[in-house]
Parts: C-alpha cells; structure tokens; sequence
C-alpha cells in the first residue's frame, strides 16, 4: 500500500501513551515558549532506553493541572484524526499528575473531558486505559484502580501496568491485578518488553485481556500458542522497541513470527511524539521491513477492534468503517 493509502486507511490503535503523544504545537502553548524537536523525539540513533525516557520531562509539565490535562486529552484525539484513527485507547499514569490540590478523581475527569471535547469535534471514539505504575506502592496503584473503576463504561475502558519491568517483574503485582479483576475491571499488561518472558506467562495468570509488547515470547512457540488459543491481544509498537533496544535489530523483531503463529496482533505507535511516529509510519515501517502484506494489515487493524476494551456496539460500527467482518 502507498503512503497515501496507508494514511487514509481506517485504523484502531491500542496502544498510546497520552505523555509521550504530545504534539509540539500543544507544548508550546502550555509551555509559552518555542520548543526545538530533539527536545521531544528522540533521534534515529537512540541508543538506549534512557535516552528515550529523557524526553518525557516535558510533557509531563504539561499535564499537571486541569486545564493541562483536558487540552492534552484534545490534542491528542486531533493528531490521531488527521491520519483517519477510528478508534484509540488512550493510556496514561493519573498518579503521575496528582498534587496537593488536583486528585486522581479530578485528574480521570480533566483527560475525560478534553478526550469528549475531541471525539465530537473529530468524530474518533476513544476508552482510556489508566495505568497503574510499578515503582508505586501498592496501596497507591489500587487506590487508583479503585477510583479508575467508578468511570468503567464512562469512557475509562481498562487498567495497565506500566513502568520498569525488569526492576519490578510482574510475580509482584499479581495480588493487584487479582483484585482488579474482583472489581471486573479489565486490563492489559506491560509484560515482556525489556523483562523476561516469565512476566508474560505471569500477566496471562493475573488475568490480562491483552499484553503490551510481548517481545520477549519470541522464540518461546508454546507460550504463543498459548496466548493465540486464548484469544489475548499483543499490542506491538515496531519503532518505539527499536528505539528503546527492546530489540537491537530490525531482524530480531518478532513480528513475523507471531503473526505465524496466529497471535492477535495490533499495531501501535506507544508515543507518538517521543518516537516521531504515526500509525501510517508504523504500518509503512513494517510492509517495508518485514514485507507484511495488504490483508495482514486489515487483519491486524481486525484484531485491534477484535482485542479493544469496547462496547459490542462500538465493535459493530468499527467493523463496518474499518470494511472488516466481525
């Protein structure tokens, strides 16, 4: 498919972190100031995952008040309308943008509020995905959970766990996500993106829908079928894992190899900013990388309506825009 055709296609992303998602034009409003792009993206040649956590330092000033937090819920649903994105879930950290004076409460109702805002004036339906993180104590991670939970349905989809895999594996979040599933609050996990493929076999256990990235199953064909038998989605983002040095080369990405195996596979952009990034980019990235085909990429886009935390009847009205049989 031609840029062209890859950008107006219809599309469903999973997987977006709202910080990372930012667009320069939003950062200089709320900054007042110019902004250069190395500030925001890293460059072609990251060379590690620090340097792509360097530019999340900004962005994350920007969403510390209500005011920050709805524009940014805006901005974000404009960028993705602007190469025809359906249907997003949003992810983000509501903890991270706590403070004395605006809780976790104001916080869901802030991003909820800018994602509406967007939805009707650019017609992408959303769900936000709020994430609990792995250096937070536990109480704080199910206090968030908790308060997340009273807005399932009302336009919170699901819950996450994101942060440092390899010095918080997932053995230590099991009680946690046990309990979300108690309060039948749906989620997805970070597993096996820079941790070991134990944290993908433990995030199945604790009962997760889909797992973000997964790359670490690559090789391990037992725990794919597994994960393929079950339906669970694997939320893929090709650049940002190359940037990170999830993997060190293009070769080692798996992504071949899972859609041999038949794992629900979605394509996704993790953060669109700090990766200089699109879907189209990432779609044009893995046709041309890893020779994926047309269908493979409508199948793909199938598997992220198939996988999403949405209602039946926004599955509906998304098979019948994306052109897709449910």
């Amino acid at each position: 498919m031609t840029i062209e055709q890859l950008k107006a296609l219809p599309k469903a992303e999973l997987h977006c972190h709202l910080d990372g998602s930012l667009s320069r034009e939003f950062m200089e409003s709320q900054l007042g100031r110019r902004v250069q792009p190395e500030e925001l993206s890293v460059s072609d040649d990251c060379t590690s995952l620090a340097e792509y956590l360097e530019k999340f330092s900004l962005p994350g000033q920007c969403i510390m008040d209500e005011k920050g937090l709805e524009a940014a819920g805006y901005d974000v649903l404009r960028t993705m309308s602007q190469e025809n994105v359906r249907y997003a879930e949003i992810r983000f950290a509501p903890l991270l943008s706590e403070t004395s004076g605006m809780n976790c409460r104001a916080v869901i109702e802030a991003v909820l509020k800018g994602l509406e805002r967007g939805r009707a004036d650019f017609g992408t339906e959303f769900g936000v995905i709020t994430c609990a993180m792995r250096h937070h104590s536990q109480d704080d991670n199910s206090r968030m959970i908790k308060t997340a939970r009273e807005y399932l349905g009302y336009g919170v989809c699901a819950a996450d766990l994101a942060g440092a895999e390899a010095a918080y594996p997932m053995a230590q979040f099991m009680e946690l996500f046990q309990n979300t599933r108690k309060l039948e609050m749906p989620f997805t996990l970070h597993a096996g993106e820079c941790g070991s493929v134990q944290n993908i076999v433990d995030a199945v256990k604790a009962g997760a829908g889909r797992i973000g990235h997964g790359i670490a199953m690559r090789g391990h064909y037992n725990i794919q079928k597994e994960l393929a038998d079950r339906g669970i989605g694997i939320e893929m983002c090709p650049i940002s894992n190359l940037q990170t040095k999830a993997v060190n080369s293009p070769s080692e990405y798996p992504i071949r190899e899972f859609l041999n195996t038949g794992l629900k596979v979605s394509i996704n952009t993790d953060n669109r900013t700090v990766s200089n990034t699109s879907l189209t980019k990432e779609l044009q990235f893995i046709q041309n990388t890893y020779g994926i085909q047309e269908e493979e990429i409508r199948l793909m886009m199938k598997n992220a309506v198939d996988t999403a935390f949405a209602t039946d009847e926004v599955k509906a009205r998304l098979y019948s825009e994306l052109g897709i049989k449910g």
